[in-house]
């Protein structure tokens, strides 16, 4: 098949929106699923798996996640991956040494732990009374929390489950080093590329650094790594722009039919930016994090697919009346043929049932 930009565009689409199946099944496809804690008008991860798994509820990911053979932790980003796939990340070596007086407090904190055999946040911190400490945005967290947090980056705890989106931890056994480092670096870089291809080199370069935050220990092989995955993926170069797929992965070819979808910002579909503006010729931006005044799409503006085009955002809240949904479209106006308003109200009654509402 000939390479364009819109084989890839379809292709990016259909491998990523696959037919809904289990959610066993669809993670294991997925091979990661980014997590994220705002909920507008449900948590990232519970919008990306809507469109993925079978009569799927917000919710669901976490109500099952103890009986799932996946663990949370931070790869490319914080998230969910199966468990084989997350050995391969430890031991884990961070790049930010603990000082003796962090290891005494942290080694106290797992003895805690392991009498406990799963502990809340709180309870940690009514034992130690850590205080409080500076969090990454400059606000004041639990500094128990932050060690918590440290301790399970650092391979010596997992997360049980979850109480209301709170992380429940208990002791992590360790994890033997993979006997062929190259194997198991390259097994990962497998898995970010399987997520968001077709790639842009740029975003090939840009996801190997992800990674080495997930492995900090091999970092210093990145480089090799990266000739690595040049050499087995496919390839292929469009007006300058060189592209990266797994190897033998047949192209989706099927043009998408008369459906609207609502995606969250980190579904793989839309994660990337630069791929987002080549594909669609407009920057999507989030900006849950930027001042209210500067915003331009909105607080948590979800694209809108419509067929194989992102043609504008959504900002959905969910209220006693039910779902509140506000759109923007990059043509200043809605479309006007039938069939997109039908699909819009689909996808809605869609969002609506996923909610509960």
């Amino acid at each position: 098949m000939r390479s364009t930009l819109e084989a890839l565009r379809r292709h990016a689409i259909g491998r990523s929106l696959f037919a809904p199946t289990t959610l066993p099944r669809a993670i294991a496809r997925l091979g990661f699923v980014q997590a994220d804690p705002i909920r507008a008008p449900a948590r990232a991860q519970d919008l990306t798996l809507r469109h993925r798994v079978r009569d799927y509820r917000a919710g669901d990911l976490e109500r099952r996640y103890p009986r799932l053979a996946i663990e949370e932790d931070f790869f490319v980003n914080y998230g969910f991956l199966p468990r084989p796939l997350h050995a391969l990340m430890h031991p884990r070596t961070p790049r930010a040494a603990w000082p003796k007086a962090r290891w005494t407090q942290a080694h106290a904190v797992l003895e805690f732990v392991r009498a406990r055999g799963v502990v809340h946040p709180r309870e940690v911190d009514a034992e130690f009374a850590h205080g409080k400490t500076v969090n990454w945005f400059g606000g004041s967290s639990n500094a128990s929390t932050q060690l918590l947090d440290g301790m399970h980056y650092r391979g010596l705890l997992r997360v049980a489950r979850r109480e209301g989106g709170i992380r429940l931890y208990e002791a992590r056994e360790p994890t033997p080093a993979p006997p062929e480092r190259d194997a198991a670096f390259d097994a990962l870089v497998d898995l970010a590329v399987r997520k968001y291809a077709p790639l842009p080199a740029a975003t090939l370069g840009w996801l190997l650094s992800g990674v080495c935050v997930g492995v900090p220990q091999w970092r210093t092989e990145r480089g090799a790594a990266l000739a690595r995955a040049r050499r087995r993926l496919a390839s292929t170069t469009l007006d300058g722009v060189v592209w990266y797929w797994p190897d033998g992965e047949r192209f989706v070819r099927r043009e998408a039919g008369d459906v609207v979808r609502l995606l969250a910002p980190f579904d793989p579909v839309v994660w990337d930016r630069r791929r987002f503006e080549l594909f669609w010729g407009w920057p999507y931006r989030f900006e849950a994090y930027v001042p209210a005044p500067k915003r331009q799409l909105g607080y948590y503006a979800l694209p809108l697919l419509w067929r194989e085009q992102v043609i504008g955002w959504a900002n959905v809240s969910a209220t006693p009346r039910g779902l509140d949904a506000r759109f923007g479209y990059t043509a200043g106006r809605a479309p006007r043929d039938a069939a997109y308003r039908r699909a819009l109200e689909e996808e809605l009654e869609r969002l609506r049932t996923f909610l509960q509402r």
